[in-house]
């Protein structure tokens, strides 16, 4: 099976689904997207398979977020951001034949494979 994923070995939870998918003899493609990142039309395409809004991807929660003034941006300017800013990607994100999948909480992975 191929599955790819966002990866960031600092994130207990990215550190998490990696388990859960070798422990299922998955070995996923894995992209330490703060030494490789994405280009914004990567990040586009992620979302796009996901289905989700783009604002679902950002991590709100990191300093930088606010120092940008992300609150408002469209999603033009998120995806800007995030292709600039790495680290306000949100992971991990998993991709499998199935689909793509933000995958917080980690048993998110599940519905996947």
């Amino acid at each position: 099976m191929n599955v790819t994923m966002t990866y960031n070995p600092s994130c207990g939870t990215a550190r998490n689904v990696l388990a859960l998918l070798r422990g299922r003899g998955i070995e996923p493609t894995v992209n330490e997207y703060l030494k490789t990142p994405l280009t914004r039309d990567e990040i586009a395409a992620l979302v796009n398979k996901m289905g989700v809004p783009v604002r679902d991807v950002v991590r709100a929660k990191e300093k930088l977020y606010s120092e940008l003034k992300l609150e408002n941006a469209s999603d033009d300017e998120l995806l800007d951001a995030m292709a600039a800013h790495p680290i306000l990607l949100n992971r991990p994100i998993v991709t499998t034949p199935k689909g793509s999948k933000l995958c917080r909480p980690s048993e998110t992975v599940e519905a996947l494979h």
